[in-house]
């Protein structure tokens, strides 16, 4: 099933950024990045919670070329509802080429494997394991060079907000999560810099898949 309060992205600069209070054992939850748009400032809540696992959280920094975000960055500062299909620009953190872009090089057959193994290392950093804190350092290290920001997930029913700002999608069966699994509505936070820049900071937890079908459901390794 979808996100039960839609999905889209909210763009503008940043007004503010907190962590949430730690715990009793020095956890942290959500790095909440505040986002100034036209109609006010949104908190989006980036989540971290590792889950009771001591290194339940997953994540990555992708750079996007901005050719394949160009549709994204024209539109103005504020909410926009975004579908879930490949070409509304829409994040999907297994199918998006946007999140894994295409070599589009012809080369001899002899050369593709040794083109395709540096594409990859390139473009798909490995996901690291760790906790919140180690996440949000990663996260902050990010945010702290942007100048324009665009953040992916499910808008607050009250007031302004986004959440769900993680992977949207493999979450077990009968996890209670897996209700609003799917495809094309993936959370993330992406950052625009001085010179132009685009940086993805992408996260999902440990027992979320990286394999999913349709339905956003997972499939075995």
């Amino acid at each position: 099933m979808p996100l039960s309060d839609g999905y889209g992205l909210v763009i503008g600069t940043r007004h503010d950024y907190f962590r949430d209070p730690p715990d009793n054992f020095g956890r942290y939850y959500h790095g909440n990045l505040v986002v100034h748009a036209p109609s006010g400032n949104y908190r989006c809540a980036i989540d971290v919670d590792p889950k009771n696992m001591p290194d339940g959280v997953q994540w990555r920094i992708v750079r996007i070329r901005p050719a394949d975000f160009a549709a994204i960055r024209a539109l103005p500062d504020g909410w926009h509802d975004v579908a879930s299909n490949p070409s509304s620009g829409a994040l999907d953190y297994i199918r998006s080429t946007t999140l894994h872009p295409p070599l589009g090089i012809k080369l001899v057959r002899y050369q593709r494997w040794l083109i395709r193994l540096l594409n990859w290392l390139r473009w798909n950093p490995r996901w690291n394991s760790g906790t919140g804190i180690q996440a949000l350092t990663d996260l902050e290290t990010v945010i702290n060079q942007g100048v324009r920001f665009y953040v992916f997930g499910e808008p607050f029913t009250h007031g302004l907000g986004v959440h769900n700002i993680h992977q949207n999608q493999g979450d077990p069966s009968g996890s209670g999560f897996d209700l609003e699994n799917g495809i094309w509505q993936d959370g993330g936070t992406v950052i625009e810099t001085t010179t132009g820049e685009l940086w993805a900071f992408l996260n999902k937890f440990k027992t979320q898949a990286f394999k999913t079908d349709p339905l956003g459901r997972p499939l075995k390794p």
